[in-house]
């Protein structure tokens, strides 16, 4: 997460605006002083007049908001942040649920084992869970086979390290022998191996084979497996808990719950959020408007990446701002920690 600059609120201040936004996670309802004075009767003794006074410093700050509907206040975009950065306690997760999901995802087989722990993630969590497949370009090449389909189709498969495998078809109009295909795939392996995928261009300059033919076949393969290597070709993103954001109070209104669905459905959006975020250290959390896209500004990402060698990918919750984030926090670290044990060791 970001550096916290040092909180301009006082001790009071803070303890007011870290129970507003505790009680309205719980409950989903504008909080009253009188509900946060008996909140925090056993920490300090203040008189609804004295947490109104301050609710209203909270508020003229814009920690704190209040709907036109109601006296009580619920959490800014700005409050909520400063509840994630200086306000909250993250607390570890029950030694029965990690281990559970260890046990899972060690007993799954390797194909199938990112969706099981997204899945997972989001039975766990109650929100949408993401996971975005290992970004490919700095993977290491292990192999290249090309295989003649047909006489106008070849197959390439691309076997990268960490037993990570994908395939590429090519269609193919030239003439070309079969001696001659081995003879490009000979060439390929020479070079690429051990490589990854994004040094790819540079290691097949133009002319780079005997005959036009083979350079031709070569530019194909360098263009089509090159985009292997990028974001937009390069990563698959796995989504599940769908109906767990349609059960939150806060879309239980026809029009929000379009929202989730056209959400769901519009998966750059989440590709892109998930990616503007993986080049921060640990842990990111961006709340509403930081995620800066409309269609998310009533939403808070918690993401972190899980690593297989150098190829990197994401583990994400996508769920309504107000969020048990402390919660959140440890459940996308413990599923990033798993996912990337389980994918090594298999």
């Amino acid at each position: 997460m970001r550096t916290v600059a040092p909180s301009t609120l006082t001790d009071r201040e803070q303890s007011i605006l870290r129970a507003v936004v505790q009680l309205f996670i719980l409950h989903a309802v504008p909080v009253g002083s009188r509900v946060v004075s008996r909140y925090l009767e056993r920490e300090m003794q203040l008189s609804p007049a004295t947490i109104r006074n301050v609710m209203s410093d909270l508020e003229v700050a814009g920690y704190i908001t209040h709907p036109h509907t109601s006296a009580g206040r619920m959490p800014t975009d700005k409050g909520y942040r400063q509840y994630v950065d200086s306000l909250m306690k993250i607390e570890g997760l029950p030694s029965e649920e990690t281990h559970s999901v260890i046990a899972n995802l060690l007993v799954t087989p390797r194909e199938t084992v990112v969706r099981e722990a997204t899945r997972m993630l989001g039975s766990l969590s109650h929100h949408l869970a993401l996971i975005e497949l290992p970004q490919l370009r700095d993977a290491a090449v292990h192999k290249v086979d090309i295989l003649r389909l047909t006489s106008e189709r070849l197959l390439v498969v691309v076997s990268l390290e960490s037993d990570i495998v994908r395939t590429v078809s090519l269609e193919w109009t030239g003439t070309l022998a079969d001696a001659s295909l081995d003879d490009v795939t000979r060439l390929i392996n020479e070079r690429l191996s051990g490589r990854p995928l994004s040094l790819l261009a540079t290691l097949f300059p133009d002319s780079s084979t005997p005959d036009a033919v083979s350079n031709g076949l070569v530019r194909l393969f360098v263009e089509q497996v090159g985009r292997l290597g990028m974001s937009a070709e390069g990563s698959t993103l796995l989504m599940a808990g769908t109906q767990n954001l349609l059960t939150l109070p806060e879309f239980e209104d026809p029009a929000r719950m379009r929202s989730v669905i056209e959400l769901v459905e519009n998966e750059d959006v989440i590709v892109h959020v998930l990616g503007s975020a993986r080049d921060e250290d640990g842990v990111s959390v961006r709340i509403g408007n930081e995620l800066l896209s409309e269609q998310l500004q009533d939403y808070s990402l918690v993401s972190t990446t899980y690593r297989i060698g150098p190829a990197s990918g994401s583990v994400g919750l996508i769920g309504p701002k107000r969020m048990d984030y402390s919660r959140m926090i440890s459940l996308v670290q413990m599923v990033s920690t798993v996912l990337s044990k389980t994918l090594t060791i298999k």
